[in-house]
């Protein structure tokens, strides 16, 4: 419990801090999550990649005259709050930097959050090659990878205010807030001035209580990809900020606000090259502001008072021990609940001809909602046993992880018997479909093959380290990754997954399941799974890419070779070449290919320890100067002909480390929108 003399110290704490926050026109949420930063300005958050570069390197030389060349044109008033450079001749050590201020600042806040910006980047991200600062003035953000006029969807930052929308006004609060944040999209999205910058205001209730939204786009980005990048941002809303008063969610390209207080300057808002426009003041000059104090203080101290006791009652909860399974936090969030006649409705009652997928535990429809949004609709066959514990898992799972290249839960419906989810939909089907077809292989050629290959990679690193959570998949491959439209693959099916806490990799079970060829020995043998299980899979799925041929079509008899082995085979003679797939014809990168197929063969080493971590993946697919490890003779597998997928069999934990049910179910994945 904590001592007088402590709260004592936190409310006065909280009480000059809540004055800065007053005079400086800032909402108290966001204020509350900065208060234990010195900074004058508001700072939000951080990323830093995952690749590294030398301290004394060319690359460190490189970042620091492009963040010195970034800092000093924060102070021009001819850029609009917004500059991108470059520097370094090299590809290995060329560097990509833009900073972006918010469109109602001016430019003496402009300069002084990017300095700040520069400072802090270097102390938070010291030796990465890729990492983004976002303050509520600015971001600032490099990366040894071109950034410039593309939307990146990939890391994002979602705030919302602590306050309720009182209940009477939700509804109506719900359609304003929608219709002010789209009407400020396609403003932003075709402002003529050069800033993709603008804000919105109505009114949400009968006695005119007003709602304030903002959105901005980097200027360098198409009309196209900014509406795109911003609508992505209205569809995060929900799961952040459902019922609350304001809220934010942040991309590196673009950003969105809405509160019911004005948070912006409405006079460089409404017109950006006017005179008397000079953007919001820094909050050191706020004090010369004149206030009635002691009104103030009175009212600021009993805010102080409520804040504190938040953030006691937080601190307790956090300390506790984690006793649920996760599932009533998704139950209570109604932002992800559709209905059921909103499912139906979506879906034409769920008709034979909306059909695209089926798998072992229920059918999968197009469906289009209300708005308009194309989704993907999972209806859980009510005889299914199982369905029930892989659909509280899978909500529980997805619903926390937000990456590009992972498959995106929009929501779900509980009602009765019905067990529905409800996915982003995507237009292109499963790699398998692509990839084992005759004639559909040929619209993968091998850029798109390394593509997909870089981007699974990437999305098994958010799930082993970059998420909030610790995912270990347990069921990766070529039906389970899933193509958008531009051919990007989305990791699918996390009905198997497993969470894991923050340092934990590894972890045991007596019930095995997954499919046969791509699951991990360890794990077929003891049940032992980690992130390293995963790696096998995924070494399993490049060797697929390569070859264009399916692991389990190699099985035809018990004396004949697997992918691994005729992978392997192909490795040691020094003709890796070999293992491509025919229909990619000529066009070809060598090196990239062999690259692969080492990588490939790293990972599906039969010694757990061998295999890499996917952040050392990431790095050899990234940088063809890292050297790569030498693979080894990969494990083994002999099956029943087929894949078979392995439904839960038990595994005796004994010397003898054997499955003690050794059939196989030959069955369609948890979770399979689209036929194979």
């Amino acid at each position: 419990m904590p001592s007088f003399e402590m709260i004592s110290r936190n409310l006065l704490f909280h009480f000059k801090y809540y004055m800065l926050c007053l005079l400086s026109f800032h909402t108290i949420e966001y204020c509350c999550s900065t208060s234990s930063d010195t900074s004058p300005w508001n700072y939000l958050d951080s990323y830093c990649g995952n690749i590294t570069y030398n301290s004394g390197s060319i690359y460190r030389t490189n970042l620091n005259f492009l963040l010195d060349n970034l800092s000093s044109h924060a102070s021009r008033t001819d850029n609009n709050g917004f500059y991108n450079f470059s520097t370094g001749d090299d590809p290995s050590n060329k560097v990509y930097g833009l900073f972006l201020c918010r469109g109602d600042v001016n430019t003496d806040v402009c300069k002084e959050c990017v300095a700040d910006a520069h400072t802090r980047l270097l102390q938070e991200c010291p030796n990465q090659t890729a990492a983004i600062v976002w303050y509520d003035e600015c971001l600032l953000r490099f990366s040894d990878q071109t950034i410039f006029s593309r939307a990146d969807l990939g890391e994002n930052l979602t705030r919302r205010n602590p306050f309720d929308v009182p209940g009477p006004d939700w509804d109506k609060f719900k359609m304003v807030l929608i219709n002010l944040l789209h009407n400020a999209v396609d403003k932003a999205a075709n402002h003529t001035t050069g800033k993709k910058f603008a804000v919105e205001e109505g009114n949400y209730s009968t006695d005119q209580k007003r709602l304030y939204t903002l959105t901005q786009c980097t200027p360098d980005l198409s009309p196209y990809d900014c509406k795109r990048c911003l609508t992505e941002a209205i569809i995060d809303v929900p799961a952040c900020c459902s019922k609350k008063q304001g809220g934010r969610v942040i991309y590196p390209s673009c950003n969105l606000r809405y509160e019911v207080s004005s948070f912006y300057d409405t006079v460089s808002s409404a017109s950006p090259n006017s005179p008397g426009g000079k953007g919001r003041s820094p909050p050191r000059a706020a004090f010369s502001i004149a206030v009635p104090l002691i009104g103030v203080a009175v009212v600021l101290f009993v805010m102080a008072l409520v804040f504190l006791k938040r953030r006691l009652r937080k601190s307790y909860v956090a300390m506790a021990p984690e006793t649920s399974d996760g599932v009533a936090e998704i139950l209570t969030a109604e932002s992800l609940q559709y209905s059921l006649t909103e499912t139906q409705i979506a879906t034409n009652n769920f008709s034979v001809d909306n059909k695209i997928g089926e798998g072992g535990f229920g059918r999968v429809y197009k469906g289009v909602l209300a708005n308009g949004q194309e989704v993907a609709v999972k209806r859980l066959s009510r005889s299914s046993g199982q369905g029930a514990e892989e659909f509280k898992n899978e909500i529980v799972v997805v619903a926390k992880l937000q990456h590009r290249n992972l498959f995106r839960l929009l929501g779900f419906c509980l009602e009765g018997e019905e067990k529905i989810l409800v996915y982003e939909f995507v237009p292109n089907r499963s790699l398998d479909y692509f990839l084992f077809d005759s004639e559909q292989k040929r619209s993968l050629n091998w850029s798109r093959r390394y593509k997909i290959i870089g981007g699974i990679a990437r999305g098994l690193l958010y799930l082993h380290e970059d998420s909030r959570l610790r995912i270990i998949h347990r069921d990766l491959k070529a039906s389970n990754i899933l193509l958008d439209g531009n051919m990007s693959p989305k990791i699918a099916d996390f009905g198997m997954a497993k969470i894991c806490g923050v340092d934990q990799s590894v972890g045991n079970t007596n019930r095995i399941a997954g499919t046969f060829g791509y699951m991990a020995p360890e794990y077929t043998r003891c049940g032992q799974f980690s992130v390293k299980s995963d790696v096998f899979s995924f070494g399993v799925v490049i060797l697929e890419i390569i070859t264009g041929k399916k692991n389990s079509s190699f099985y035809v008899s018990e004396d004949s070779e697997g992918l691994l082995s005729y992978a392997w085979k192909h490795w040691r003679s020094g003709d890796p070449l070999a293992l491509l797939d025919s229909s990619i014809g000529d066009s070809y990168i060598k090196n990239e290919v062999i690259q692969c197929v080492q990588v490939g063969l790293v990972c599906v080493e039969e010694d757990v320890s061998k295999r890499p971590t996917m952040a050392s993946v990431v790095q050899m697919l990234n940088n063809s100067s890292v050297t790569l490890p030498t693979p080894h003779c990969p494990a083994v597998f002999r099956s029943q002909g087929s894949e078979g997928r392995v439904e839960e069999l038990e595994v005796e934990q004994s010397n003898t480390e054997r499955i003690s049910a050794p059939s196989s179910v030959n069955g369609a994945s948890i979770t399979e929108p689209y036929p194979r």
